[in-house]
């Protein structure tokens, strides 16, 4: 037996007293928690309008979307005397499987009215299977100043264009929006004009 055979069970051993002597790259979570970039897939959140009642209008196209089935959507009619939100229908069933979830973002894509976004939350880890299934009151964005919890009439206007214009009119600058600085404005002219000896369509 050469000198080399007795040192081959040592030789496994190398990586691992290398690592010893290294400096240590632990991240000292929870206690340091480092700030999350500003577009992070966090926790989903369903958002209100400015008068409280709920942006879901229950389509289910956030479901549809989901490539891991993680979305659960039940839609019902609001009526004069409960209204949840804007449109002729809400969300009464909304529930979100963190089990499932892989946090793509594909759901908030599909939302036509800017219902679901994510948020910077990421701390979802819970030792009971059941506390991972998100629910409506827990997914609501909370009551701020001036909101009041639905179901209550319609504050911002009588049709669901009002609530998307919040309180903008078509006779606004830019149908609806705030105008634009004289340079954005001339450069948009610009580009909207056809060139000199051009087809004109």
């Amino acid at each position: 037996m050469g000198f080399t055979d007795f040192l081959n069970p040592v030789k496994g051993f190398g990586v691992s007293f290398h690592q010893m002597f290294m400096k240590s790259e632990t991240v000292q979570y929870p206690e340091v928690k480092k700030p999350t970039a500003p577009r992070f897939h966090g926790r989903h959140q369903l958002n209100r309008w400015p008068d409280g009642l709920e942006k879901c209008v229950g389509c289910e196209l956030c479901a549809w979307a989901c490539p891991a089935d993680a979305i659960f959507v039940e839609g019902a009619d609001n009526s004069a005397d409960e209204r949840y939100s804007p449109g002729e229908r809400y969300g009464r069933v909304y529930q979100i499987n963190y089990l499932r979830c892989i946090l793509c973002g594909l759901c908030i894509e599909a939302c036509p009215t800017r219902a679901l976004t994510m948020t910077n939350e990421y701390e979802l880890a819970d030792d009971s299977r059941e506390s991972l299934i998100y629910t409506k009151d827990m997914l609501l964005a909370p009551l701020r100043e001036g909101m009041e919890a639905p179901p209550h009439a319609m504050r911002l206007g009588d049709t669901e264009e009002e609530y998307y214009r919040l309180g903008l009119t078509p006779d606004s600058p830019e149908g609806g929006r705030p105008p634009a600085p004289p340079e954005e404005a001339e450069g948009r002219l610009r580009r909207s004009a056809p060139e000199e000896g051009g087809d004109r369509k």
